[in-house]
């Protein structure tokens, strides 16, 4: 059981990574505020619904996300009172 936990902690490092990753791209496109921690919330707000998917969808999720996909979220999250 701990290797499992140490395995989880790698991918939690490595899913950290690839949402700064994708946070920098949108700030080279002029989005200078946005963090790995609101690329994380876009990307799994559906997660919770259908449950944790497979490691090549949650990686397909972070690096396809579009700016347009992140602001719509953004925006709907503000009319709902989520942010």
């Amino acid at each position: 059981m701990e290797s499992e936990g140490k395995d989880q902690a790698e991918l939690d490092k490595e899913f950290e990574a690839m949402c700064l990753s994708k946070a920098e791209e949108f700030r080279l496109l002029g989005y200078e505020y946005v963090t790995a921690q609101d690329i994380w919330e876009c990307v799994s707000r559906n997660y919770g619904k259908e449950g944790t998917p497979a490691l090549h969808r949650i990686v397909n999720d972070i690096y396809s996300l579009k700016v347009t996909t992140y602001m719509n979220y953004v925006t709907i999250a503000m009319y709902k009172g989520l942010k």
